[in-house]
C-alpha cells in the first residue's frame, strides 16, 4: 500500500498521518490535543488510545505478529461476521474475517471539538464471500478525543436478509489484575465460557479478577467502569446496539497456550467488551443497517 497519495488525499497537517509501522501494515497516527491514537488500516483495529495526562489505555500484546492473514492480539479487534468459534465450521477463522482483511479508507475530518475522525469500509470481496455468501458493507468509524469512539455499522448491500454476530473486543491495559474491580454488572445474568448453556448471576457489586474468566452477561446495556488503584484511574466502557457484555482473562495457564501473548500477559490486560451474540443475533434485512458502538473514557481515580 503506497502511503503517499493517502496522505495526500487523507492526511490532516499535524493531527493524522499514515505510517508503516509493525512489520510495514499501515497505521494511521492521530495526534490532537487531546490524545495519540493508532488505528491499523488491516483490520480497521485501533492499537493504541493514550489521553493526555494518563498512561496507554488499550493493552495490545508484545508477542502479536503484524502480520496479513494473522489477528492482531490486543487493542479493539472487531469480530464480524461471527463471533467466537463458527457455529458449524471449525476450519473457519475465529471471530468471521473482518480483522483480517485489509480495510479502505473513506475519510478523515478535524470536528469542531477538537476531535480527530477515520472512517474505514470493507465490502464483500471473493475472500469474504468463500467463508460467508452475503453482500455488505461494513463501516467503522473512529473518533479520538477526550474519549474514545468506535461505532462498527454493517449495513445489507443484498436481496436478502441475513443474521451475524458481532463485536468490539476491546483489550484494556491495567496495573495489575489484583488492583482492578468491575462495576456495572451486578444483578445481571451470564455464562460462565463459550460451553455453558446455563446463566448464573453475578450478586456482587463488583467483580473482582481472581482467576481465569469468560464471562458473557446477556440482556445488559450498562455502562461498566474498571476501577485500578494501581493506576489511580477508572476507565468507563459505554455502549449502544448491543445486549451482550463480555468480560475476558485468561488466566496464568491459558495465557501461557496463547502464542502471540506472554506468559505474564494476562495480568496486565482484560477485556470488556460490547457484544451482538446469544439472544442478541443481529438480522439485517436488504438496504438496513445496524450499528455498535463503544465509548472509553478515563478519569482520576
Amino acid at each position: 500500500m503506497k502511503l503517499s497519495p493517502l496522505n495526500k488525499k487523507f492526511g490532516i497537517r499535524g493531527k493524522l498521518e499514515i505510517i508503516s509501522e509493525h512489520g510495514g501494515l499501515p497505521v494511521a497516527v492521530i495526534n490532537n490535543e487531546f490524545a495519540q491514537t493508532l488505528v491499523s488500516i488491516y483490520g480497521a483495529h485501533v492499537l493504541s488510545f493514550q489521553p493526555k495526562n494518563f498512561s496507554e489505555v488499550l493493552w495490545t500484546s508484545s508477542k502479536s505478529m503484524f502480520e496479513e492473514g494473522i489477528p492482531i492480539r490486543g487493542g479493539i479487534p472487531v469480530c464480524f461476521p461471527w463471533f467466537g468459534p463458527h457455529s458449524s465450521d471449525p476450519e473457519k477463522p475465529q471471530h468471521g474475517f473482518a480483522r483480517l482483511q485489509m480495510w479502505k479508507i473513506t475519510g478523515t475530518s478535524s470536528l469542531p471539538g477538537g476531535e480527530t475522525q477515520i472512517c474505514l469500509n470493507l465490502q464483500q470481496n471473493p475472500e469474504s464471500q468463500k467463508l460467508w455468501p452475503f453482500s455488505f458493507l461494513a463501516e467503522m468509524i473512529i473518533t479520538a478525543g477526550t474519549s474514545l469512539n468506535v461505532a462498527f455499522k454493517c449495513t445489507n448491500t443484498g436481496g436478502e436478509k441475513f443474521s451475524c454476530s458481532d463485536a468490539l473486543h476491546s483489550y484494556f491495559t491495567v496495573s495489575d489484575i489484583a488492583n482492578i474491580r468491575i462495576k456495572g454488572l451486578k444483578g445481571t445474568s451470564y455464562y460462565n465460557g463459550i460451553a455453558a448453556s446455563a446463566t448464573s448471576k453475578q450478586n456482587d457489586e463488583y467483580l473482582n479478577i481472581e482467576k481465569e474468566e469468560n464471562r458473557r452477561y446477556v440482556d445488559t446495556t450498562a455502562e461498566c467502569i474498571i476501577e485500578d488503584s494501581g493506576l489511580s484511574r477508572k476507565i468507563r466502557v459505554a455502549k449502544t446496539g448491543s445486549r451482550v457484555t463480555v468480560v475476558w482473562n485468561p488466566g496464568a495457564e491459558n495465557s501461557k497456550k496463547i502464542t502471540d501473548m506472554p506468559d505474564d500477559g494476562y495480568k496486565s490486560m482484560v477485556c470488556v467488551e460490547a457484544v451482538n451474540a446469544y439472544d442478541d443475533i443481529v438480522t439485517i434485512q436488504p438496504k438496513e443497517s445496524h450499528t455498535l458502538t463503544t465509548s472509553i473514557e478515563v478519569e482520576t481515580l
